[in-house]
């Protein structure tokens, strides 16, 4: 007869602990709304570490970020990656609006977490999401959560158009040379940016490039508000910033849709309102419209293009009146061609200057042959010639490293 032994089980009759954590959010980053996220940390920090079947896997927080989307809460990513690693078992959160107010999200993550065995209690509600109306319920009260968003969303841009009425700024982009006042709501002047502001539109105004007076903020050692360095993009802006005549354009940018929010530019979508006398000018209104005048005539010489990516913007003067060549379209013959030509005979005519122009794909092999190179590279040449000055018989090339040097079949 065969022999059986029994083998005792070596379970220890412990009961294995559930891994608890807890998902906490406020909305709004003031010290109010701080004080209640600590209550909460605190409130979830006991009620889990004092109930003896639970294991604290820790607190999930976002602070100061809308509940609308997933979009840039850390918190809740990093919640739900550490539920997807099997670090938790069960999910605490204080109500159905901390945790989302979109009903399509709430779904989908509550689905999702579902699926690894994650359960979820939403405290306020009374919801278990594992239990069997657990999904219904959501469905109904997520709903609601979210109409409610977008009634308040409804309301605030009621008011924000109001005060938009009456000159007021909804929120304030920090701008060089203002600093806002909250308590007085207005901007006020901050002298030595004002400085940078007034030194760049004067650099514009006197015939500079946007490419040439980021170069010379580089060499002054001046820098941007939030920046390491500035750039083309951020000089074209600040030129065309009516904030520096002190004066407002309110509702240039508007939030479109409820729960993705996105900021979208307002291209008439929506009416702009133009406040007059709203803080102390940094720019006189002569010297900003000098300037979109300056950009405008750029616009028409140059069509589409950027003046700042031409390879010789800058950089040819008139051997006959000191003045800066500039671009010039001209058709002819079945043929299109670019040709550089001076300012001054382009504006007043030939009686006013007899400078004489260049053709583009000429200019570009004449260069290539003084650096060296086979084809005609704009980097290179815009680095190690400084400038080329044109006179009647040759063009006089002016190096980087201070050489000089004549070509005299300029002409061909």
């Amino acid at each position: 007869m065969a022999k059986i032994t029994k083998i005792e089980s070596r379970q220890s009759g412990l009961i294995k602990r559930k891994k608890v954590a807890a998902y906490c959010r406020v909305s709004k980053d003031t010290e109010e709304t701080k004080h209640s996220l600590s209550a909460q940390v605190s409130y979830y920090n006991a009620f889990i570490q004092n109930n003896p079947e639970w294991e604290f896997a820790g607190i999930y927080v976002d602070e100061g970020i809308t509940g609308t989307g997933k979009r840039n809460r850390d918190g809740f990513s990093q919640l739900i990656s550490d539920c997807e690693a099997g670090k938790i078992n069960i999910v605490l959160t204080k109500s159905i609006s901390r945790f989302a107010r979109n009903t399509v999200d709430l779904l989908e993550t509550v689905r999702h977490l579902k699926e690894l065995g994650v359960e979820v209690r939403f405290q306020r509600e009374n919801i278990n999401s594992m239990s069997g109306d657990g999904e219904l319920m959501l469905t109904i009260l997520a709903s609601f959560a979210q109409a409610e968003v977008e009634a308040m969303s409804q309301n605030m841009r009621w008011t924000i158009k109001k005060g938009f009425e009456q000159g007021r700024p909804h929120t304030y982009h920090p701008t060089l040379g203002y600093r806002w006042n909250d308590e007085l709501k207005r901007l006020e002047i901050v002298p030595e940016e004002a400085d940078v502001v007034r030194m760049i539109f004067n650099l514009y105004l006197s015939g500079y490039s946007l490419q040439n007076i980021v170069n010379e903020l580089e060499k002054q050692g001046i820098k941007p508000m939030q920046a390491e360095r500035f750039h083309v993009s951020t000089i074209s802006k600040m030129l065309d910033n009516i904030t520096y005549t002190g004066n407002l354009l309110l509702q240039k940018y508007y939030t479109k849709g409820t729960v993705n929010k996105k900021l979208t530019k307002n291209k008439g979508e929506l009416d702009q309102y133009y406040a007059e006398n709203t803080h102390e000018p940094i720019i006189d209104m002569e010297a900003f419209e000098a300037v979109q005048e300056r950009k405008r005539r750029m616009r028409q010489v140059l069509g589409s293009e950027s003046y700042e990516t031409l390879q010789f913007s800058r950089k040819i003067v008139c051997g006959c009146c000191g003045r800066k060549y500039m671009r010039v379209h001209t058709v002819g013959n079945g043929h299109s061609y670019y040709y550089w030509k001076c300012w001054m005979k382009k504006d007043r005519g030939s009686k006013a200057c007899a400078s004489r122009s260049l053709r583009e794909d000429k200019l570009e092999a004449i260069c290539s042959s003084v650096l060296g190179h086979d084809s005609f590279d704009k980097d290179i040449f815009r680095e190690r010639v400084e400038q080329i000055v044109v006179y009647d018989e040759y063009l006089e090339f002016h190096f980087a490293d201070g050489r000089v040097e004549e070509v005299h079949d300029a002409k061909r």
